[in-house]
């Protein structure tokens, strides 16, 4: 499945939005990948996860076959995370914001331990702030980060992670700061879809 492909099948779900929306980070775009769209269908997503696990071999040959878990920030790359996992035969794990600090932090019983080998998988990367969170949970505990992926890319100019990085999806949107956002100075209503409030 080539970039085009991606772009389609996001397309044809009603997961490429138009209108006027607020970002996780604050600021404004008049579009928005709302993944969910697509990965509320498990043959889909599973199809997503494969093609992540393909790409990310071909690109970056230095991965191991066999990883010890695969680790995404809760809740959007929940799912992703799960399918690449199984793709790759390791363990799904994910992380959680803290009521206190409102930092991503391992709950549930998961562990990363030292010396583990581990890739975080998001579904769309805007800021990158919470895969940024991830890579910073893998090296607190001495694993080893093998690189992060996600299905989707949404930022204008790309992000580093310190680590080697696989796309399906490069969709670089417009955004702006609320004070100099065109379609605040139209007047059009604003939407906040995200996942945080």
């Amino acid at each position: 499945m080539n970039e085009s492909e991606v772009k389609k099948l996001f397309q044809e779900r009603g997961a490429i939005l138009e209108g006027h929306f607020q970002l996780t980070s604050g600021r404004h775009s008049d579009l928005y990948i709302q993944c969910a769209q697509i990965l509320q269908y498990p043959d889909i997503a599973e199809k997503l996860g494969e093609q992540l696990v393909a790409r990310l071999k071909e690109e970056h040959a230095g991965i191991p076959v066999r990883l010890d878990a695969v680790c995404s920030p809760a809740l959007g790359g929940i799912v992703m995370g799960h399918v690449v996992a199984r793709a790759l035969k390791a363990r799904a794990i994910f992380a959680e914001r803290d009521a206190g600090s409102g930092l991503l932090n391992l709950r549930r019983g998961f562990e990363i331990k030292p010396g583990e080998s581990i890739l975080a998988v998001e579904d769309v990367i805007t800021t990158g702030g919470s895969l940024k969170e991830i890579v910073q949970l893998v090296h607190a505990r001495g694993a080893r980060l093998i690189g992060v992926a996600a299905v989707a890319e949404r930022s204008a100019s790309p992000i580093s992670f310190g680590a080697a990085k696989t796309i399906l999806l490069k969709l670089p949107l417009k955004d702006y700061l609320p004070d100099d956002c065109p379609l605040c100075q139209k007047g059009i209503p604003v939407v906040k879809p995200g996942s945080r409030v």
